[in-house]
C-alpha cells in the first residue's frame, strides 16, 4: 500500500501539471492574440525622413499688402489728377467761350 500512495500521488500531480500546462498555453495564446490586435491598431511607422514643417510665409503676405497699398494710393492720386485736369479744361473752355461771345458782340 505504501507504493500505491506515492504512485497515486504522482499520477494526481501529473494530471494537475497537465491541466496547468493547458491553462498556461491558453493564457499564452490570449496574450499573443492581444499583442497582434495591438499591432494591427497602430499605423505603420514611416521609415523615410520628413523635413520640418516651415511656418507660413508671412513675408510674402506683408509684401503683397505693401504692393496693394501702393497700387491703391497711386490709383487714387491718378483719379485726383484726372479730376483736376477736367476742372482746368472746363474753366479754360468757359473763359474761351465768354471771350468768343464778347468778340462776336463787338463785331456786330
Amino acid at each position: 500500500m505504501s507504493t500505491e500512495q506515492p504512485l497515486e500521488r504522482a499520477a494526481a500531480e501529473a494530471a494537475a501539471a497537465s491541466r496547468q500546462s493547458d491553462q498556461y498555453a491558453l493564457v499564452l495564446a490570449a496574450v499573443q492574440a492581444a499583442q497582434l490586435m495591438q499591432q494591427q491598431t497602430h499605423p505603420p511607422v514611416c521609415q523615410h525622413h520628413h523635413s520640418p514643417q516651415q511656418s507660413a510665409p508671412v513675408g510674402k503676405w506683408i509684401a503683397m499688402g505693401v504692393v496693394g497699398s501702393v497700387a491703391a494710393i497711386s490709383l487714387a492720386l491718378s483719379a485726383i489728377a484726372v479730376a483736376v485736369g477736367a476742372v482746368a479744361v472746363t474753366c479754360c473752355l468757359l473763359v474761351l467761350r465768354s471771350m468768343w461771345r464778347a468778340e462776336s458782340r463787338r463785331r456786330r
